[in-house]
């Protein structure tokens, strides 16, 4: 088989690793720490975006509230933030998500996540804003440093984009996970979870709704070995297991993400226009659908092989063998073809979002960027803003500082 369409343990390669560097660059400071939360705990990236002197922007959904986000920071002193609840239906412009396709999300085996809008949202305010650097942090990660916030922000007046990995705990999907439990190789790749992006940049892409949608995001950087990884930071320990259907949700994106990668290590010298057109073959799909059903069974065969004397264990072992059931039967219903139509439908998909995203150079104040957005629900408060906009005890979520005044559309055509 050839090599390209082969699944490999590691695209280290494709990272240009700047985290043992003897020297940082220095540049400009981040605009912004960008936080798609889903949970109600953000007192850490609150602390940190108070020691950075960096303002925070929460974009909140399910267990995160508005109203308690924004207390934490009223109570965290030198934090500030604009707090925006982002609702279930929630529709960034006119931007098509071609994902949430009904083929696709049966594909994806239902899967509902709010994480690629709220990313996509984050990048388009930070144009409408005129800022020129933003670091997105998920609301799960932990020993996130000042010193390599200030170094990742650095190379990204030279690089479009500039990540962190998470290797304790591995930031890993659940096949993966079980990969690593089984003994066999398993990496840790870089991902949007500490994610800084230069929104000046002419090409900035945007996050498609399907699992590894960072991996998406970056891909023309990873394809040119081009990506600098800046260091490591820690998430937050989960059950990968818990619930043996999270690997079917993630299948798709897994397999799709891993595939296009395949071909980025395994073709180089290849151009990004010559490795998409090798990605929009179905030989290539029917292939490294194959090896992956392989890849799949092998690890379930090792599992079954591992020797655990412990009953946590073996009961790890036993979750992990459904999960990987639950991915196989997924992975049956996902063709070469439909695999195909993704890719291209993607790309067509970033022609359009280059035509969404709003021109370089605005700059409007918040509250015009929150009516651009068409956004109900927000919030400006803690240290040093203005109190005009800014959240009191006693009239902070009062509809009409927290609603939008109608104003005409700024966007590009």
């Amino acid at each position: 088989m050839n090599n390209s369409v082969k699944h490999v343990s590691s695209h280290a390669s494709l990272l240009r690793d700047v985290s043992t560097a003897s020297t940082s660059p220095s540049g400009s400071r981040l605009d912004a720490i960008v936080v798609p939360a889903s949970r109600p705990s953000l007192q850490r990236l609150i602390s940190l975006s108070a020691d950075l002197s960096v303002p925070l922007v929460v974009l909140c959904s399910r267990q995160a509230q508005v109203e308690k986000v924004a207390e934490r920071v009223e109570a965290t002193f030198g934090a500030r933030a604009l707090v925006i609840d982002v609702p279930h239906d929630y529709q960034l412009l006119d931007h098509h998500h071609f994902t949430s396709d009904r083929a696709f999300w049966k594909a994806s085996a239902e899967r509902a996540s709010d994480l690629s809008i709220k990313r996509n949202l984050g990048l388009v305010l930070a144009r409408l804003r005129g800022w020129s650097k933003i670091l997105f942090v998920d609301d799960d990660i932990s020993q996130l440093r000042p010193r390599d916030v200030a170094r990742l922000s650095g190379y990204l007046d030279r690089h479009p984009v500039a990540a962190m990995a998470s290797k304790q705990f591995p930031d890993n999907s659940v096949v993966c996970h079980a990969r690593r439990l089984a003994g066999l190789g398993q990496d840790v790749f870089v991902s949007g979870a500490v994610l800084g992006v230069n929104t000046q940049h002419s090409a900035v892409s945007f996050f498609p709704d399907v699992y590894n949608e960072d991996w998406f995001f970056f891909a023309q950087h990873a394809a040119a070995r081009s990506l600098p990884k800046v260091g490591e930071v820690r998430q937050d320990e989960y059950d990968p297991y818990f619930d043996p259907q999270r690997a079917a949700r993630e299948e798709l994106g897994d397999l799709l993400a891993e595939g296009l990668y395949a071909l980025f290590n395994g073709t180089p010298g290849w151009d990004l226009s010559e490795q998409l057109r090798a990605a929009t073959s179905s030989r290539h799909w029917r292939l490294f659908i194959e090896d992956r059903r392989q890849m799949i069974s092998e690890t379930d065969n090792r599992l079954s092989a591992v020797p655990y004397t412990s009953e946590s264990g073996t009961s790890a072992v036993c979750k992990a063998q459904k999960s990987l059931g639950k991915a196989a039967e997924q992975l049956d219903i996902i063709t070469p073809e439909l695999c195909v139509d993704f890719i291209e439908r993607w790309r067509e998909d970033d022609v359009r979002w280059q035509q969404v995203m709003p021109r370089r150079g605005t700059a409007l104040s918040e509250r015009e960027a929150m009516n651009e957005l068409q956004v109900e629900k927000w919030v400006s408060c803690g240290y040093g803003t203005d109190p005009g906009s800014s959240k009191s005890r006693t009239a902070a979520f009062d509809s009409s500082l927290i609603r939008s005044s109608d104003r005409p559309k700024v966007l590009s055509s």
